[in-house]
């Protein structure tokens, strides 16, 4: 008797429907660990040198403060918000999902590197905005303040990022300072006249050329608090007459944490209530009202952070755009696993010291 009457006869995989189902499982995994785990991320512009280069690839952890579940959900795998090769956009805002976030095991801690969706792409959803990488210089109700260039977070000056990168004025006794010697250092040159040299450059750098025979003194560059302020958040400066090297100070709003509101400090909120929060803001003479309501304070449902470049002098951050809502944050910058020095000569393109360094 054939015992395997009820068995279905057994039909052979083609070679083609194999690679189908291997390349559809490959991309669903590698969805899933991209969503939910690590991310690949190249740093693009100099915003954060010398801590981060132009080249830097690195990973970054959506496990330390939780993962965000999909909010566009129909996109081209593996592309952000642009189609390869074609251009054009990469997703679909056919169906979009709210705000949530898995929990992660930490918190954003002050000087996290930080890697979020830049908040001004009003045109695009949340999770489809440009990746950017800064700094979190100050987390949900601190008060952070400028002076002089010096940082400040709660009234104490905050700790600075070894290979931060400063701009100074070196003068010299009219000779040159060694070509060789500035790229050893990696120091950017911004300009130089008869005897004086404007540099960005590391405090490091900046000890080395004070000990040169021909170099009289380096100074540290910073706007004074006087001049015409430049146009920074809040974009009000009759009320915020400040700089990017004299600013604040600011508190940054915090969940549940009311704030008070006033025809002189709504700038500061306006887009944090209408945009991130999306409720109905209206001015009516010196009267602020929200959804309708007349409102002399509001309660952010959403934490927020300040970020800023390492590279303070050539950084585009929140003096310029503002505080970052937590719906926004990627993750956090975890290590470079490969650094890619495109003016390098054939045996430095790879810069191998950087090789698998963590991110501090």
């Amino acid at each position: 008797m054939n015992w395997k009457f009820w068995r279905k006869s057994a039909t052979r995989k083609s070679k083609t429907r194999e690679w189908i189902e291997a390349l559809v499982f490959a991309v669903i995994a590698a969805t899933l660990i991209r969503t939910f785990a690590i991310e690949a991320y190249t740093i693009p512009t100099p915003s954060m040198e010398k801590s981060l280069l132009v080249g830097d690839f690195l990973f970054v952890s959506k496990m330390h403060y939780g993962a965000r579940t999909p909010m566009t959900l129909l996109s081209f795998p593996f592309a952000h918000n642009t189609m390869p090769l074609i251009g054009g956009k990469s997703y679909l805002e056919w169906i979009e999902l709210g705000y949530h976030r898995i929990p992660g095991f930490t918190h954003i801690k002050n000087n996290d590197v930080v890697v979020f969706n830049y908040p001004m792409e009003d045109f695009r959803p949340v999770d489809k905005r440009e990746n950017y990488i800064k700094r979190c210089i100050a987390i949900p109700g601190d008060t952070l303040k400028i002076t002089n260039g010096d940082v400040y977070v709660n009234g104490k000056k905050n700790w600075e990022a070894p290979a931060a990168q400063e701009e100074y004025a070196v003068y010299t006794d009219g000779t040159l300072i060694s070509s060789d010697l500035l790229n050893k250092l990696e120091v950017t040159q911004v300009s130089v006249n008869t005897g004086v040299y404007r540099l960005m450059m590391t405090t490091m750098a900046a000890d080395t050329l004070r000990k040169l025979s021909n170099v009289k003194s380096v100074q540290r560059f910073y706007l004074d608090a006087n001049p015409t302020p430049e146009t920074l958040f809040p974009t009000d400066p009759k009320n915020f007459p400040w700089n990017i090297d004299n600013y604040g100070p600011i508190v940054i709003p915090k969940a549940g944490v009311p704030v008070n509101l006033t025809i002189n400090n709504i700038a500061l909120y306006a887009r944090l209530i209408n945009i991130y929060e999306h409720h109905k803001l209206e001015l009516r003479g010196d009267k602020i009202f929200i959804d309708g309501k007349e409102s002399t304070s509001y309660t952010p449902a959403m934490d927020y952070y300040w970020m800023m470049g390492d590279n303070r002098h050539n950084s585009l951050d929140s003096r310029f755009w503002g505080f970052v809502p937590e719906d926004h944050i990627v993750g956090k910058a975890w290590f470079i696993w490969m650094s890619w020095n495109t003016d390098g000569s054939w045996f430095s393109k790879i810069r191998w010291s950087r090789i698998f360094n963590g991110i501090r």
